[in-house]
């Protein structure tokens, strides 16, 4: 792993622990996936995989490395199969990727997945608008995936959208977070990720929805949290959330991405955004803050616009 290491002409917070945080946080990288798939500009195939292998040298362990949706769906994506094979397997290396359904998760495992995420909503108006269906169809849709996934031996995460917010339907109730998220657990998923997928949530809302989903039976040590930063908030969310207990966090290099399929989605909470703050804690990440934001200075450049990261900007 690669140590969280800087030059010493470079800036850097000053670190402070606070009591009650954790020692270490997992990142969960998703910029190769969630941050391209929104992307008008196409990158190509050679690109995405030294994406994902520069990420990797910046001492990242959990990279998403695309999707195996349909190429109707996300034609950024339809080059799924040769990018992960491309990159992996690599020792140590966690390549999760997404699958919509049981025709992905064929497609995921002929191309070598060791590990898949699944995509539900808390919300009815995101379902039909997303995939389809009505929530109770999407996930009645992937329990046979999730099934078959995990009798190959493979881990499972559950995505959850639109936790805090919906772009049709507003404020969402904490409750049917919970309720979807212990659906997803009871077929099987391994771990959970509660989205707050156009930014609206606030430290106090996010520690309501942990507390429901606490009490709905949920482990925390098998849920993380997705942070858009729509309102500038995502940072805010993630301190409240590790006095929770949270040790995981999504996050996308540079803060690229989206959800192209809710407007008032704007981009991802960036990588480096985040592991300056956590620096500050004193809590681990593994990171070398200067690979990374390297890493998705270069990768603005084949984009045609700056990274939107805060750190990076700054750190340019």
């Amino acid at each position: 792993m690669t140590s969280e290491t800087t030059s010493s002409t470079d800036a850097l917070p000053r670190i402070v622990p606070q009591r009650g945080m954790p020692e270490q946080v997992r990142i969960y990288e998703v910029g190769p996936r969630d941050g391209l798939q929104a992307e008008a500009v196409r990158v190509p195939t050679a690109v995405k995989a030294e994406f994902v292998r520069r990420l990797v040298e910046a001492g990242l362990t959990t990279i998403e490395v695309t999707s195996f949706v349909s190429p109707r769906w996300i034609p950024q994506l339809d080059d799924a199969h040769e990018v992960l094979t491309a990159v992996g397997p690599l020792d140590g290396i966690r390549l999760p990727v997404l699958v919509p359904n049981e025709r992905g998760l064929e497609r995921a495992l002929a191309a070598g997945a060791r590990e898949i995420a699944v995509f539900a909503s808390a919300t009815e108006s995101f379902a039909k608008n997303n995939l389809a269906r009505d929530m109770a169809g999407v996930l009645a849709m992937f329990e046979p995936v999730v099934r078959r996934a995990r009798a190959a031996g493979l881990p499972v995460r559950g995505y959850v959208s639109m936790c805090f917010g919906d772009p049709w339907e507003g404020d969402v109730e904490p409750r049917k977070v919970a309720s979807v998220a212990r659906g997803l657990l009871d077929m099987g998923c391994t771990s959970l990720s509660l989205g707050d997928t156009i930014g609206t949530g606030t430290p106090g809302h996010v520690l309501e929805l942990l507390d429901t989903v606490r009490g709905a039976g949920i482990p925390l040590e098998r849920t993380a949290l997705h942070f858009h930063d729509t309102y500038g908030q995502a940072l805010a969310n993630v301190h409240a959330a590790l006095t929770a207990g949270v040790t995981e966090f999504d996050s996308s290099a540079g803060g690229i991405g989206g959800c192209p399929y809710a407007r008032s989605a704007t981009g991802n909470l960036a990588t480096e955004d985040l592991v300056w703050m956590l620096r500050g804690l004193g809590i681990h990440t593994g990171v070398d803050l200067n690979a990374l934001a390297a890493t998705s200075r270069w990768m603005a450049h084949h984009l045609g616009r700056p990274s939107p990261s805060r750190v990076v900007t700054a750190l340019a």
